[in-house]
């Protein structure tokens, strides 16, 4: 009979209650918290020091957000697999989370089930972005670049690019996923940052949801 992999997890929230209550959701489960963080910079600090497969990062914490926490994770380690976890419904703080590469979030009152299977699509290398998430997220911005229809005449290759963006890949993976140089992925970025009259990730993967890219 095959072992049951195991699925390490990294839980970063400052409130005990919250971590003791995760850790017990998990009692039965091939998932095991194998480390704790309380603050943004602790939870940096253990991801690039610890061996994990899944961060679990609150938003709101005392120190910094976890979308800062989650930057920085990213520069470090890109392929490690990211949770955003709240009791608040922000929208904008989901378009911000699909941007910088997160695998998913969820909200604190979640099921069970909800809550495990997150964790295991995300541990598997997996988004658990919906579509309705991605379009509920993408109203949530309104940048005067945004505002009306924007006529982009980009290339295929460019349009690959932009949807592997707007699924929160960094460009590491993006040029993994397309067989193409790290390079060419940022050249092709440029291009469409350039194209859609934006700035930055967030506005290119809402201006990709509201085109229909994804």
């Amino acid at each position: 009979m095959p072992i049951e992999r195991k699925i390490r997890l990294l839980i970063a929230d400052d409130q005990e209650i919250v971590r003791s209550g995760v850790k017990a959701l998990l009692v039965g489960t091939e998932i095991k918290v194998v480390a704790e963080a309380t603050t943004s910079q602790a939870a940096v600090k253990l991801a690039r020091e610890k061996d994990v497969d899944l961060v679990l990062l609150d938003v709101r914490m005392p120190d910094g957000d976890g979308l800062t926490a989650l930057s920085r994770i990213k520069l470090d380690k890109p392929t490690l697999p990211v949770l955003l976890f709240s009791a608040f419904d922000n929208l904008d703080s989901v378009a911000r989370a699909i941007a910088l590469g997160a695998r998913g979030f969820l909200l604190k009152g979640c099921s069970r089930d909800e809550f495990l299977n997150a964790i295991r699509v995300a541990a598997a290398g997996e988004n658990t972005w919906s579509k309705e998430i991605l379009r509920s997220a993408s109203h949530s911005l309104k940048t005067p670049a945004l505002a009306g229809a924007v006529e982009a005449s980009l290339t295929e290759r460019e349009g690959a690019v932009l949807r592997q963006m707007a699924l929160g890949l960094t460009n590491k993976q993006i040029a993994d996923t397309l067989k193409i140089s790290y390079e060419t992925v940022k050249e092709h970025v440029q291009h469409i940052f350039r194209k859609l009259g934006v700035t930055d990730r967030t506005q290119a993967a809402v201006w990709a949801v509201r085109n229909d890219l994804v």
